[in-house]
Parts: C-alpha cells; structure tokens; sequence
C-alpha cells in the first residue's frame, strides 16, 4: 500500500501527467490493494482489479477445504511472527511450489503458471507469518467507500481469490462496477489466449473512463 501511494505521489508530481486522469490496476493479491487505494484516495480515476484477492478470510477458509490443515506452514508463520516481535530477521517460506510442499501456493496449477511468467532471476520467497495473518486482510469491506469506476475481471473456476468477494464487492459498487467474467481458473488468465481477452477489455474501460 505504501507503494501505490508513493507511485500515485510520484506521477501527480509530473507536469505531463494529468492527476485526473490515474487509474489503478491490480491483479490477484494486488487487486485488493488497488481497490483499497481507491477507498483511500477519491481522486482515483478508476480501479481495474484483475482476478482480485478481495476477502483474505474466505480465502484461507477455501485454501483449507481445498488442503486442509497444514501444521508445517502454521509452524513456519509463527517461527517468522515471533522473529519479527523481536526484531530479527524474517524466516521466509517459498511463495509457490508442488501439491504437498511447504509453499503459500500449491494449487496445481500454481508452480508451472510460475515457471512460465517468472523471470529467471525471480526470488521464491515471502515472510511466512502471512500464512496467519493474511485473513484479515479484507478489502471488500472497504469497497462502500469506492467513488470511481471499478473494473472487475473474474476468473469463474478461481481456486484462489474467492469469487464471491467479487461479487460482493460488484453489488457495493452498484452502477460503478463492470464485470468481465472468463470460464477460466486464477493463472491462465496470464496464457496468451486469456491476457489478450483480458488486456482488450481493460483497454475499452479506461477508454471510456480516461
């Protein structure tokens, strides 16, 4: 969140630029936060979420149907909270990997979307402790406070980001949300047949709304 601040602070600095005119785009866990921005911020233009990450709850609750309990990532988050409380460095966990391995994804669908979209310098890691802490991090229940246009694309077989979170969000928003729905699961949005689809309908928003 800090960093969308200071790129929206950065680009209403810019004389060329007009402020009126910022969108901000979001894809998955970042979704959530461009639409969180949007909360905080009324001069936001409008919000493109793109298989948005909008109820952490409800995503945790639909990765332990999915799994179930996994004691191994527990332990991990609390080993990086307790470091963090004292001030140490973060014990960090992959942020993908295989079905059965210690990971924040492990959708099967997961590790081979990474190896295609990943640069090669790309570090697999993240502080652990969001194993633990990432349900309470709810964007939806931000979205009454959304005064912008708001684009939301919605993979309908998403085993990640809860679609109805969106939903709920889409009835906040009332006569400001758009719906793009693809019949695809959370990664192939990023394949070449569904980026595309997905990039037009982004391109025919902001060309309406900016």
């Amino acid at each position: 969140m800090e960093d969308y601040a200071a790129a929206l602070g950065y680009v209403r600095s810019r004389a060329e630029i007009d402020p009126r005119r910022i969108a901000l785009w979001g894809t998955s866990f970042s979704g959530g936060h461009a639409l969180v921005m949007a909360a905080q911020d009324p001069d936001v233009a409008c919000v493109i979420a793109q298989c948005p990450g909008l109820d952490g709850h409800e995503a945790m609750e639909m990765a332990f149907r999915r799994s179930g309990l996994d004691l191994r990532i527990i332990a991990h988050a609390q080993r990086d909270l307790v470091r963090s409380w004292l001030g140490l460095s973060p014990h960090k966990i992959p942020v993908v990997g295989k079905p059965g391995e210690v990971a924040l994804l492990t959708t099967p669908d997961a590790m081979a979307a990474f190896e295609r979209l990943a640069p090669a310098d790309y570090v697999n890691e993240a502080c652990a402790r969001i194993a633990i802490r990432g349900d309470k991090y709810r964007p939806v229940q931000q979205a009454h406070s959304v005064r912008c246009p708001t684009l939301l694309q919605v993979c309908e077989e998403d085993d990640l980001a809860p679609i109805q979170a969106v939903d709920r969000a889409a009835e906040i928003l009332g006569d400001l949300a758009q719906v793009k729905r693809y019949p695809i699961g959370h990664f192939a949005i990023y394949s070449p047949e569904y980026f595309t689809i997905s990039v037009n309908d982004q391109i025919a928003f902001l060309s309406k709304h900016i």
